[in-house]
């Protein structure tokens, strides 16, 4: 698997143990430089995981994106070259939805929504999935929800419960069976520099990606 992390704020790269400052090179090479992506992928210490990491250098990008021609095609042609090389190509967003967002959406087969169980939460997502349906129509017509995913979920809290039947209304089938909850160690290990399920393997946390994961798995082998 690869992570592509176009986040400037670059925390699936130190989540995964690498400092972004010490990153020669990131997705901004893939997007600004032309570089190949062969150049570009690092290894990570987990096994079969492979990482474009982000750094101080995308902080810039969407002001040079601007003035390039394709720019919303950018990240698409850089990963053209690899796209059967692995089982899944994960993209890993900024919250803003600017152009380095459009570039992720131009490329991806399917967007996965995580949503917070708080209100604010929910009017995001309207503009979220606006979003999506302008870029299916002008940009990448194959372009679809992989699902919608509640985080933060503690099922003692009302709001939470609300939150979760309003999206089970408007999205169905697309939301996922399993909920990420609140969780500690959910909190910590990023700052560990370790995925949950090498910080704490046996925690819900943990148990719950795992869940998701084969969930994900499941729905792609059944076509979903």
């Amino acid at each position: 698997m690869l992570i592509v992390d176009i986040d400037p704020q670059g925390n699936c790269t130190s989540g995964l143990g690498i400092n972004k400052r010490e990153s020669e090179k990131s997705t901004y090479n893939l997007l600004i430089a032309n570089e190949k992506i062969e150049d570009i992928v690092v290894t990570t210490q987990y096994k079969n995981l492979w990482l474009i990491p982000s750094n101080i250098d995308l902080a810039g990008v969407e002001i040079e994106l601007v003035e390039m021609k394709e720019r919303s095609y950018k990240l698409k042609q850089g990963l053209s070259p690899v796209r059967d090389q692995y089982d899944f190509i994960i993209i890993d967003c900024p919250p803003s939805l600017g152009l380095i967002t459009l570039n992720a959406f131009a490329a991806a087969d399917s967007v996965l929504v995580p949503i917070q169980c708080e209100y604010y939460a929910l009017e995001g997502l309207t503009q979220l999935i606006s979003t999506i349906r302008q870029v299916k129509r002008m940009y990448n017509d194959a372009l679809e929800i992989e699902g919608v995913l509640l985080t933060m979920y503690d099922s003692r809290l009302n709001l939470t419960m609300q939150v979760a039947e309003e999206v089970k209304k408007y999205f169905k089938e697309k939301l996922f069976k399993t909920v990420i909850p609140r969780s500690v160690r959910l909190s910590e290990a990023p700052s560990y520099g370790q995925p949950i399920q090498h910080y704490e393997q046996s925690s819900k946390g943990a148990e719950a990606y795992n869940k998701l994961a084969k969930e994900i798995i499941h729905n792609n082998k059944a076509g979903r």
